[in-house]
């Protein structure tokens, strides 16, 4: 049972805190990198390319919910979770610690949070699919029925579709942090020095 837990500390714990760490620290270091070399303006338009990066991580949502039917859904999932940590780290760049309104101090509150769901749910999701598979394999060895697996497995496979069902959370995140940022990007045209 040791090694189990090992096991799920090596290969699911600790990458989730590396890769949020490794946002973090990056993030930091990037915003004095450009403090170092007063390059603050710079940090400034890392916003939008951070948007863009973000809006086009969603290529994995539109081939999920089959408004397209370009890419494989494996390879857009990873291209999704790769594309919105690079977005990510650019829009928390261009926030940097410098927020003088609430609306920016929102929009970057509910985009660590959306961050932070999206890698809980992803990684509790393919541990729990993991977890059903071993539990399923194990009373095969055994040589129960189907049937009698199928009993054996049904508050699994209940508590599974429930934690599948973590998009339910995921998506009013992502949504409130959309129109926060649409906000923020409104405020900015319209409060712009245009000379």
């Amino acid at each position: 049972m040791a090694a189990q837990t090992g096991s799920l500390m090596r290969q699911e714990i600790l990458p989730f805190i590396a890769q949020f760490t490794l946002l973090v620290v990056a993030t930091l270091a990037g915003d004095e990198v450009l403090h170092l070399f007063d390059m603050v303006w710079l940090g400034r338009l890392l916003g939008i390319p951070g948007t863009l990066l973000i809006i086009f991580s969603l290529l994995y949502s539109l081939r999920k919910r089959k408004m397209i039917t370009v890419g494989s859904p494996k390879a857009l999932l990873g291209l999704h979770e790769a594309l919105t940590w690079a977005g990510s780290l650019l829009v928390l760049m261009h926030a940097g610690l410098h927020f003088n309104t609430v609306l920016p101090w929102l929009a970057t509150m509910f985009l660590v949070i959306n961050v932070l769901s999206g890698m809980i749910g992803q990684r509790l999701l393919h541990r729990s699919r993991m977890h059903i598979k071993e539990k399923e394999a194990h009373h095969r060895s055994s040589g129960l029925s189907k049937q009698e697996i199928e009993k054996k497995m049904f508050w699994d496979s209940v508590a599974f579709d429930l934690m599948a069902k973590w998009r339910v959370v995921h998506f009013p995140i992502s949504f409130i942090f959309a129109m926060l940022a649409l906000g923020h990007m409104i405020s900015i045209f319209l409060f712009w020095e245009w000379k």
